[in-house]
């Protein structure tokens, strides 16, 4: 078996209780947790949780926005959660969306591109050990902390590979891998969020999933990826109704045909089937997104780890 991450925390179950529910995860069979930072828990803290109870499984961020801390404090948090789970840890960054940056966090989001490439400059120096500038860390990390790109079309995907040592994408298909992956190139790791409902009520399914991609896809980052990924066509009356301010209507606009190549769901055997399609067509890292559709994470996790441990 190759990797098999999930999304921590999982949603609607408190952080502590977590203490318990990730030494499972592991017996499981699940060998990543990988946190994210939007509008819930910070990035680091669900990892410095699972550093100590969690002690067999890789940890990493996917991702921590460049434009919300500073590049020698996004230094220091890794270099402590490399200091907790030495050798384990990846730090994924990338430059987030204008929402989050400028509405939520009263930044500016001006030249993601330079921005994402001199903080990961930055950062290689810096938990190497070396100065940079006037700035050097107290306490650098034993063993190399691997940092991976938030990369969604050719331009970050190519600085993942000349820079960094891999790339994380999200709201892709299985089919969707392979254009990824041809940009990336071999030899860089490609890790995915991938959004799961373990349900085999389609229409259930299909109802959250057209909220999320209504929510996601008219991002301007995100509508941009589709578009180069070849689905301007399917999703143009859906951004149509979004720009007008017709919410119930972008949410009709999204075909159900769209919703199940973007969204896995079915009995929890087909969804680990379908998650193994992006592997086979050369994802390294499925990083599982529970979507519990009204139901328990937890069961759905349990549910989701991998048949063959």
């Amino acid at each position: 078996m190759g990797r098999w991450g999930i999304t921590v925390p999982l949603p609607g179950v408190p952080l502590l209780a977590h203490r318990q529910l990730l030494p499972e995860l592991a017996e499981l069979g699940y060998t990543d947790a990988w946190s994210a930072e939007t509008n819930g828990t910070d990035a680091f803290s669900p990892l410095v949780l699972a550093a100590d109870h969690a002690p067999s499984l890789r940890l990493g961020t996917a991702v921590v926005p460049v434009y919300t801390r500073g590049p020698a404090l996004l230094a220091m948090s890794a270099s402590a959660l490399a200091e907790l789970a030495p050798g384990r840890f990846a730090l994924g960054i990338g430059a987030s969306s204008p929402v989050i940056v400028e509405d939520w966090n009263g930044g500016a989001f001006v030249e993601p591109y330079a921005r994402v490439r001199d903080t990961l400059r930055f950062l290689r120096r810096a938990l190497a050990g070396d100065r940079v500038g006037s700035f050097r860390l107290e306490r650098p990390p034993a063993q190399p902390v691997p940092i991976l790109l938030a990369a969604l079309r050719p331009g970050m995907l190519h600085l993942a590979a000349r820079e960094a040592n891999g790339a994380i994408t999200n709201w892709l298909s299985a089919q969707d891998v392979a254009t990824v992956r041809a940009e990336l190139g071999d030899g860089c790791e490609l890790a995915a969020r991938i959004f799961v409902c373990p349900t085999e009520d389609a229409d259930a399914a299909r109802a959250i999933g057209r909220r999320l991609i209504a929510t996601y896809l008219n991002v301007g980052v995100y509508a941009a990826f589709h578009e180069w990924l070849g689905r301007g066509e399917a999703l143009a009356p859906m951004h149509r109704a979004w720009a007008a301010g017709d919410r119930a209507g972008a949410l009709d606009a999204i075909p159900p045909s769209l919703v199940d190549e973007l969204v896995v769901h079915g009995s929890a055997g087909e969804c680990r089937e379908r998650i193994r399609q992006y592997v086979a067509n050369g994802l390294d890292t499925p990083i599982i997104a529970v979507l519990p559709a009204g139901g328990d994470p937890v069961a759905a996790a349990r549910a989701l780890a991998p048949s063959d441990v």
